[in-house]
């Protein structure tokens, strides 16, 4: 059975005070949506219908163009509509166990601050799944990405970026941004994410199969070993992302999460027996502009 915080074998001598061999991976989905603060745990926002004010399609006129009229003639009556939603804070909440004062004198791992750092992180990856889970609309508590039915989507191109025969990753983010800037978005600046999965195809695409008409190009990548930026896109790798999928979405505008108790923590005491440690924080993510946003599919089919 594995040892927990109280087991005697963590405080011997020559264990090292700091617990190694935990890669730790950033929780990065809040950073790029707007923070907005709310009083009340029910909210009501309004979406608009469309982003342009089109007439209905005739034989003579586009339905993307308001129409020309004839002279002296009255104007065509044109107005916005919008649809009414509701949302709910959700509150996220976790304890350590007890932690007895005796461990906690003479443990040589310092249990609090290790416990107190890895419940305020394990929180932050919930509340991230959450941004996520509203981002790619999934409603099962454990996010995967379907077609959306809000944002814009696409397949990617024949058999997906495992297959560097068929895929074209390169023509995928073009489309990608194409369609944001359909919706009346500029794409320029995006934030482009995905699985490590597919950062690891991308790069062997890159490098493999553009490599030998960008020579310098894929060199580049190959020595800084990291992909910060592509075709005007941000690119993002978390593994909070599920793979077979790879989201774009422009930040601080496509996302808001309504902050109704920021992140918190508190130690509890028992005095002269033990310490725990909670650690909470309510609030919703809310994509309040989802055709600013693109979901791409099926990259490992």
């Amino acid at each position: 059975m594995a040892d927990t915080n109280a087991e005697q074998e963590i405080r011997g001598i020559n264990i090292q005070k700091v617990l190694r061999g935990f890669a730790d991976e950033a929780n990065i989905f809040k950073n790029y949506c707007r923070i907005e603060k709310t009083s009340a745990r029910e909210n009501r926002w309004y979406q608009k219908t469309s982003g342009w004010l089109d007439t209905v399609q005739t034989t003579t006129e586009l339905a993307s163009h308001i129409p020309q009229v004839a002279s002296k003639a009255l104007p065509y009556v044109m107005e916005q509509s919008f649809t009414r939603h509701t949302f709910y804070i959700k509150k996220f909440m976790i304890d350590s166990p007890w932690l007895s004062l005796e461990d906690l004198k003479d443990n040589d791992v310092d249990l609090l601050r290790v416990n107190m750092r890895d419940l305020k992180r394990g929180l932050s990856r919930k509340v991230d799944l959450r941004i996520f889970s509203v981002l790619v609309e999934a409603a099962a508590a454990t996010p995967t990405v379907v077609n959306p039915t809000n944002t814009n989507f696409s397949a990617a191109t024949a058999d997906g970026w495992n297959d560097i025969a068929t895929g074209d990753p390169i023509t995928d983010i073009l489309t990608m941004k194409q369609g944001i800037r359909a919706q009346g978005y500029n794409p320029e600046g995006a934030i482009l994410c995905m699985n490590s999965i597919e950062h690891t195809f991308l790069l062997k695409f890159l490098i493999n199969v553009k490599g030998s008409s960008i020579p310098q190009f894929a060199s580049q990548k190959v020595q800084d070993g990291n992909l910060m930026s592509l075709l005007g896109t941000k690119i993002v790798v978390s593994n909070n992302w599920t793979t077979d999928s790879v989201g774009m979405w422009l930040p601080k505008t496509t996302l808001a999460w309504k902050s109704f108790t920021p992140l918190s923590a508190v130690t509890i005491s028992d005095p002269g027996i033990a310490t725990k440690i909670r650690v909470w924080e309510e609030g919703e993510a809310v994509m309040t502009d989802p055709k600013s946003a693109y979901i791409l599919t099926n990259t490992t089919v």
